[in-house]
């Protein structure tokens, strides 16, 4: 491959949702968008029926991971997978399950093993992968055990949503809201915005991160009268971080830290729960916002919407977000690379 940079590993995600027709508009826009090269992990006779049932006529080159970056003007790249995918857009089913692991599998193998910069996803369905005994809430969990079953080493996977705009990190995630309080423990918040300041350094190349810390209550908490968890909990948390070194501020009222004169004086929101970090995200740049998981010993992107089955095989999806995970995942391995 001489000074070609390794290519990036796009996984398939799920067939049946709109994954292989971002991925055809991506590589379709690659020269206008500067998107860089990479191949995607998938069937490649369900990718070749996308593209007929989208009218398009384009080159398929089934390649190996060494080889794709040379040919990805010629031809959109696939590393063929040893399973074969159902093609039935808007019809998840369970029997494609298998290849969908196995294109994650492959793309975590090849970033590890140097074949590949960094691993991007295609949106998955979760209960198609339970119905067939997936055993993972979700992409994320799944990728820390890959990582903790390569490496022999524990990794705590952190999400980030990160547009032009604001990059934001929830501490709790995909559990119910009366849940949160519970959850949410000093011990979380400061692992939690360790890993963001650690991953801002080495991979975003931001010498010194500023981290804006939210409160969990209306107006903080103002003072305990609307919940104690900012005295208790939040506070605290954001002390431990300072005497670590970390350039922390907080707890903030959440509805004053996401207008623009807020965003200027921080690198990343670290947030309570889910909404209160992904709302502003999306609101702000739903189609140029990438999640991005922090805390890996290698970088993983996706776009920062789902499968989207009610739209698939009509050729209306847009890439813009799966292009931006793209561009991201480059630009992230690139300032790792020079760290």
């Amino acid at each position: 491959m001489g000074s070609i940079k390794p290519p990036l590993a796009l996984t398939a995600g799920d067939p049946s949702g709109i994954g292989p027709e971002i991925a055809i508009a991506a590589w379709l826009r690659r020269t206008e968008n500067t998107v860089p090269p990479f191949y995607l992990l998938s069937d490649p006779a369900s990718v070749a029926a996308c593209a007929r049932r989208l009218g398009l006529d384009i080159p398929i080159v089934e390649t190996m991971p060494e080889e794709s970056a040379e040919r990805y003007p010629e031809g959109l790249p696939i590393v063929p997978l040893a399973a074969r995918f159902v093609d039935a857009p808007g019809r998840p089913d369970k029997a494609n399950a298998q290849g969908i692991i196995e294109a994650i599998d492959r793309a975590v193998s090849d970033v590890m093993s140097g074949l590949a910069s960094a691993v991007v996803t295609c949106p998955i369905a979760k209960k198609p992968l339970y119905d067939a005994g997936f055993r993972f809430p979700g992409h994320t969990e799944y990728l820390a055990y890959l990582s903790a079953t390569k490496t022999g080493a524990k990794a705590t996977a952190v999400m980030m949503l990160a547009g032009p705009d604001l990059r934001a990190v929830p501490v709790t995630i995909h559990i119910a809201l009366a849940d949160v309080p519970a959850s949410l423990t000093l011990e979380a918040i400061v692992e939690t915005a360790l890993i963001t300041a650690r991953d801002l350094k080495a991979r975003f190349g931001i010498p010194n991160p500023r981290l804006a810390v939210s409160g969990l209550n209306p107006h903080a908490g103002e003072g305990g009268a609307m919940g104690v968890e900012e005295i208790t909990v939040i506070r605290p948390a954001i002390e431990a971080l300072r005497s670590q070194g970390v350039d922390a501020v907080g707890p903030l009222p959440a509805d004053t830290m996401f207008h623009p004169r807020a965003r200027e004086r921080y690198d990343a929101a670290i947030c309570m729960y889910h909404d209160q970090a992904l709302i502003p995200a999306k609101a702000l740049a739903f189609d140029e916002t990438v999640n991005v998981t922090l805390g890996l010993p290698f970088i993983r992107t996706s776009p920062d919407h789902g499968t989207a089955f009610d739209i698939a095989g009509k050729g209306i999806a847009r890439p813009d977000s799966l292009i931006a995970a793209l561009k991201l995942a480059r630009h992230l391995a690139d300032n790792e690379s020079k760290a």
